[in-house]
């Protein structure tokens, strides 16, 4: 590599771990050393200290860093044998290292990394390992690094945290120092500025704070509880599916929420998917399960009657409630939750009708994404390992041709995709739509499914032109995937700004004095049963009846950001006007109480925000 040419940044991040433990090496020389890999954005290092370190220390760890990095040191790689380097190892008293070269003598090097996390942890081989010397610190690595420590670019080293020794509680607790690591400051500042981001639109934060959504011990852990506030959004997004639906031809069902196991064995979740179902409840000496997806629910609907080939494609569409166990580890919020209403459908269709269905689905999506001001997305199709059939149907040539049906309509979509494979469901390909947020933060929002085993199981059939019968295609699919994950997305997106048509309040009246209360709660009354072509009829409007000061009424409103802050004191009550103010602190002045209508009505009636545009 020539003295211009920038590393690839994955060999920068794993070195840039390594000169923070040269440097943590300086600082405090008995410290013992686990592992440091590469990270997405940076850098970690697991490492007992002599004694625990706390958040100052970072800044003294960097700065040593930057000493050793203006050395210009260079990374000299050694290889030796594996006995030797543990005894090299067992004499610096880096035990750790040295149980690392025990585990790769005995299981291997595949079976070490994968253990350890670190994928940069070892040689290829058993007999012979790879040493990098870092002036007087020296690491077990296969590498490879940068040449010198003047080519890492810009780094930061950004919080602690616990972690047991390969992973298992039962071995001792080191402390993982995290640390970003990028080619140029300007990318480095910019990931600072995207992180604090993240920790001010999470939307667990925002949630307590705005008032949407609780969980109670007495509850259980990952069911939430949607407030008054948090419920607006729910209904207003079954409002907007709603509508949607009706203008794709869904016509809309409702099934229970628990189900005979018969059901589940038939439709193959109890073999596939047991794990991640609530155990069996026992009613009039019969199994039932909460059920953790509407499929086979959908399945009656279409068995409800006969099926001619003239009826399909038979879209139809429920917000169902479904329960699936999460380990407690894993529970994030309203990310990831035990219980949750899914945006559900089934489309029904012949084997020639399945490719057009599945372009109306991805175009639905758009519509959706378009919407909610959502521009970064991509697809990811999940397809299955045919080598591996025990986890999924056992039929190559209908996974085949599901494949084909779907890459015909991805492609017609014109919509960027990647191809992943073994993740599939165990009954056909799947694609995850994959959305990020203004800042960034990535998520598989919704999943969309091509099922050709549901006709066999079920028997689901039509009577075709011929009068023979003939199996139906399914897509299962969910463009707004659950109410508790595309809820948490909106809420770090917006921050919590939600646009006019989907704010929990969107007005807020503010009386300068308590005599102009009865006006307040007047204008209140004009909006809240203004015809605005809504499924509540009026705005949601609430008066800020409060002792505060008129300034710190309007400053909780934004606080609140609720989109519209109308202040009404002796002269707006004489004119029957009110002084409109935006969340955002711009003043529009003063305004008839129908022009403030009309401006909002528009907002809302076309899910158009002129708020977040100002």
């Amino acid at each position: 590599m020539s003295d211009t040419e920038l590393p690839d940044i994955h060999t920068a991040r794993h070195s840039c771990a390594h000169l923070m433990a040269a440097a943590v090496q300086q600082l405090w020389p008995t410290a013992k050393f686990g592992v440091g890999p590469a990270t997405r954005n940076g850098f970690y290092y697991d490492i007992l200290f002599p004694q625990p370190i706390g958040q100052d220390d970072l800044d003294k760890i960097e700065t040593k860093m930057r000493e050793l990095k203006k050395k210009k040191l260079t990374f000299d790689r050694s290889d030796v044998g594996i006995d030797e380097a543990i005894a090299l190892m067992a004499g610096s008293d880096q035990n750790f290292k040295v149980e690392l070269m025990n585990l790769l003598k005995e299981k291997g090097s595949t079976a070490v990394a994968k253990e350890s996390g670190d994928d940069g942890l070892v040689a290829e081989g058993v007999d012979t390992v790879s040493l990098y010397k870092l002036g007087d610190f020296v690491d077990l690595c296969r590498g490879p690094h940068v040449h010198r420590t003047d080519r890492i670019g810009a780094f930061k080293l950004t919080q602690l945290a616990g972690a047991y020794w390969r992973g298992d509680e039962r071995n001792p607790q080191m402390q993982r120092i995290y640390g970003l690591c990028f080619d140029t400051k300007e990318e480095l500042e910019h990931e600072l500025w995207r992180l604090e981001q993240v920790k001010l639109r999470d939307h667990r934060r925002l949630g307590k704070e705005l008032q949407l959504f609780t969980f109670s011990p007495d509850v259980g852990s990952g069911l939430p509880i949607w407030l008054p506030k948090g419920t607006v959004l729910r209904d207003e997004l079954t409002r907007l599916a709603h509508q949607e639906e009706r203008r794709d031809g869904y016509h809309r069902v409702s099934t229970p929420i628990i189900t005979k196991e018969q059901l589940y064995y038939r439709s193959g979740h109890l073999p596939y998917y047991k794990d991640d179902m609530y155990q069996p409840m026992d009613i009039d000496g019969e199994k039932f399960y909460l059920r953790p997806m509407n499929c086979p629910h959908h399945h009656q609907v279409y068995l409800s009657q006969p099926r001619s080939y003239r009826d399909l494609p038979l879209r139809i569409a429920e917000y169902g409630d479904v329960y699936r166990y999460e380990a407690s580890g894993a529970l994030s919020g309203l990310m990831r939750t035990r219980g949750f209403c899914q945006n559900d459908a089934h489309i029904y269709c012949r084997v020639d009708q399945a490719k057009d269905e599945f372009v109306r689905v991805m175009r639905l999506h758009a519509r959706y994404y378009d919407l909610m001001g959502i521009q970064d997305y991509y697809m990811r199709l999940s397809l299955p390992d045919l080598d591996k059939l025990e986890k999924y149907v056992n039929a190559p040539d209908k996974w085949l041709a599901a494949l084909d049906i779907i890459r015909q309509a991805m492609a017609e979509t014109g919509l960027p995709y990647v191809e992943v494979e073994g993740e599939a469901a165990f009954y056909g390909p799947k694609i995850d739509f994959m959305i990020k947020s203004v800042i960034g933060t990535e998520y598989a929002i919704s999943t969309n499914q091509l099922d050709f085993m549901a006709s066999e199981r079920f028997d689901l059939t039509y009577t075709g032109e011929d009068g023979q019968p003939h199996g139906v295609y399914v897509i299962h699919r969910a463009p707004l995937g659950s109410h508790e994950r595309f809820t948490a997305f909106l809420i770090e997106h917006y921050a919590g700004a939600f646009p006019t048509w989907l704010a929990p309040v969107q007005i807020r009246v503010v009386p300068i004095t308590d005599r102009t209360l009865d006006y307040a709660r007047k204008v209140a009354d004009f909006f809240f049963s203004a015809d605005v072509e809504t499924g509540s009829g009026g705005l949601r409007v609430d008066v800020d009846d409060s002792s505060e000061r008129m300034q710190k009424k309007v400053r909780n409103a934004q606080m609140e950001k609720i989109p519209y802050v109308l202040v009404v004191g002796d002269r707006e009550a004489e004119d029957g006007t009110v002084a409109v103010r935006l969340r955002g602190g711009r003043d529009l002045g003063t305004m008839s109480l129908d022009a403030v209508l009309d401006r909002i009505r528009g907002e809302v009636v076309s899910r158009k925000d002129v708020v977040v545009e100002e």
